[in-house]
């Protein structure tokens, strides 16, 4: 009882924040994807939807129409159509058998009397018990899904595979984005009329991809005929769709998968994969036979916005690489673990810094994207024994090991010599890298004094992590000496997956930047407010001066900047007054200082995003989308003075 009040009141206190903005929200469609070349209707649910025209989606060949917008009816609104169904239904009882029309008094007005054909009729008692239907008509509800848009989604056969995001356009602009994916598999959704029906089946052929929801006190399952020896990989997507809940704990669907065989017997469960929250599975099927996958929440919640995608198949899928980066304009080989994959390694040249995405394609299928990164130090690989400081891994500053903690409790040490007064940097990258490595990092002097320690570092610009694992230490030394680097695992454990890449560098200071939210609109001769957060790496502490670098037309005052001494500030982004009704894409850069050098970065567009009642993540979009909506109206002249 406690937790309901609480999630009213929670439900309500948004309500109010976004009846303060009254901005567009999409929490959630569904289904959340479709297959190159289908054509299927989905739903959108949200708030503030009023005069949606239209919908807009990334990338190049899917087409989305707006069918129907369905809002929930007033108490009164209820009470007018069940009077008119009343009203229509006596008419029909007292009509004259064979009646082609019958004539009732209007339930607004008793004393006005309606004429209507049979045909008309029918069709609107149709209709009103259609809207009557609504299970949204109920209280309470959740006030962020009141509303629903019902589209027409197409795809091209030549649609590219991947995730898309999808933004309902209204009066008032673009809404949030939303997740949407193309595939090239067959797309099966869930027939569920009432949740967990006794008797109620769902059957697939495999290679599928299956769409459903968890729904209060739901458990979904699908049934597939597999043969020995196939090698399938269950590929759960759930917290992907939606990374974050504002009202719900731990502020995700928490998605469990489950095999299940003919008996009922289940023989394979997983309800994560690695540190990620939604679950993956391998299965080597043992023998013919009819087989089910099982769907639900870990704790049994359920909620129409508990949306899923379940890929089921012989797919290639990769666990882990070794090393997770490279430097910059050198090739590299990686090795490659994990199920039905063509190759054991492959090479790579690292073009440019950054992190890119790495893959495997096999037959008409690709594997899962792993992160690798491109950095710009001198690298090295780790070298065993280096287990103590008395046979540590000597390493010149500045450097980036690339190792591995090989199993439970082992410990890579390394040593290196610093002068008095100078500042040193460790970072460990592992697990913004895709590795389970939880790590915890040391640094001691020769007699093995502990003068650093650090286990977890946040890292704001990896907004998807759940727990931010990777260790940092900014290190002043002390006296001119040798000092070594101790790292392990902090929960004991080690394996391939473990792997990490480890900086030893005199500080680097950058930045990057975030500006929330990802659509606004204005009108032509306005503003509009955003926030640009600057993200500060190694303690960077100059100013940055913001622009708008394209289009022609918007800009940010002149003076336009965050100062070292804050993360974020708020700014009103403006509109020429000669801007005509349109969507414009809008690219904001950020210009400092580092090292008396200027360096630019691009701001990439977020979504101020909510978990679990109090966190906030700034979870990153694809672009920053500005609406003009109209023009101001210019200042009316000669007007009579007041009296």
């Amino acid at each position: 009882m406690k937790i309901r009040v609480l999630t009213i009141i929670v439900s309500l206190f948004f309500a109010l924040q976004l009846n303060a903005q009254r901005l567009p929200y999409v929490g959630y469609i569904f289904p959340a994807g479709g297959k190159q070349g289908s054509s299927f209707n989905a739903m959108l649910s949200g708030q503030y939807l009023d005069g949606v025209t239209n919908a807009t989606i990334s990338g190049e060949g899917v087409k989305v129409e707006i069918i129907e917008h369905i809002k929930p009816l007033s108490g009164r609104q209820v009470t007018l159509l069940r009077d008119r169904m009343r009203n229509i239904n006596q008419a029909l009882k007292s009509a004259n058998k064979g009646a082609t029309q019958i004539s009732f008094y209007n339930e607004y007005q008793t004393n006005k009397l309606e004429v209507l054909t049979i045909t008309a009729v029918e069709k609107e008692l149709a209709e009103i018990r259609k809207k009557l239907s609504n299970p949204k008509n109920q209280r309470p509800m959740n006030p962020q899904m009141a509303e629903d848009v019902l589209v027409k989604i197409t795809i091209d056969k030549g649609a590219m595979c991947g995730d898309r995001e999808l933004r309902l356009k209204v009066a008032a602009g673009h809404s949030n984005p939303v997740k949407f994916y193309v595939s090239n598999l067959p797309e099966y959704t869930e027939q569920e009329t009432v949740p967990n029906a006794p008797g109620q089946t769902n059957f697939v052929t495999i290679p599928v991809v299956v769409n459903g929801r968890i729904l209060q006190g739901d458990v979904d399952r699908f049934h597939f005929r597999a043969r020995k020896g196939d090698k399938l990989v269950f590929i759960a997507y759930a917290r992907d769709l939606m990374p974050y809940i504002a009202d719900a704990v731990p502020g995700w669907f928490q998605a469990t998968l489950a095999i299940y065989d003919s008996k009922g017997k289940e023989i394979e469960y997983s309800d994560d994969f690695k540190f990620n929250p939604d679950p993956v599975i391998y299965f080597e099927v043992p023998e013919d036979r009819l087989y089910s996958v099982e769907i639900k929440d870990a704790i049994y919640r359920g909620r129409e916005d508990f949306v899923y995608r379940i890929a089921i198949g012989e797919f290639p899928f990769i666990t882990s690489i070794y090393p997770l980066g490279c430097s910059v304009n050198e090739t590299a080989t990686v090795a490659l673990k994990g199920w039905n994959l063509p190759v054991s390694e492959f090479t790579i040249n690292g073009k440019k810094p950054g992190v890119i995405q790495l893959s495997v394609p096999k037959s008409n299928y690709v594997s899962n994207l792993v992160p690798f990164c491109v950095d710009t130090l001198p690298e090295l690989m780790e070298k065993e024994p280096n287990n103590s400081i008395k046979t540590p891994q000597p390493i010149s500053l500045p450097m980036i090991i690339n190792g591995k903690i090989d199993k439970p409790d082992d410990l890579d040490v390394f040593s290196f010599r610093a002068e008095a007064g100078t500042t040193v940097v460790v970072d460990v990258k592992a697990r913004r890298l895709n590795s389970s490595l939880d790590s915890i990092l040391e640094i001691t002097d020769i007699t093995g004094k502990r003068l650093a320690i650090n286990d977890d570092n946040e890292d704001l610009s990896a907004a998807l992590l759940t727990h931010q694992a990777d260790s940092y230490i900014y290190f002043n030394v002390p006296t001119t000496g040798r000092y070594f680097i101790h790292l392990t695992d902090a929960q004991h454990n080690g394996g391939d997956d473990y792997a990490y890449r480890l900086r030893v560098s005199q500080p680097m200071p950058d930045f990057e930047l975030r500006v929330v939210p990802s659509s606004v609109s204005l009108r032509a001769g306005s503003s509009a407010p955003v926030i640009v957060y600057a993200l500060r790496k190694d303690r960077f502490t100059n100013d940055i001066k913001l622009t708008v670098k394209s289009p022609e037309g918007f800009s940010l005052p002149s003076n336009a900047r965050i100062p070292g001494t804050t993360n974020q500030m708020k700014f009103y982004l403006s509109a020429n007054s000669k801007l005509s009704k349109e969507t414009f894409n809008i690219v904001i850069e950020g210009t400092a200082k580092i090292d008396d050098k200027e360096v630019s970065r691009i701001a990439q567009p977020a979504q101020d995003m909510m978990q679990a009642f109090y966190y906030r993540h700034l979870v990153p979009a694809k672009a920053f989308i500005a609406d003009i909506t109209g023009r101001v109206p210019p200042p009316q002249k000669n007007l009579p003075k007041k009296k």
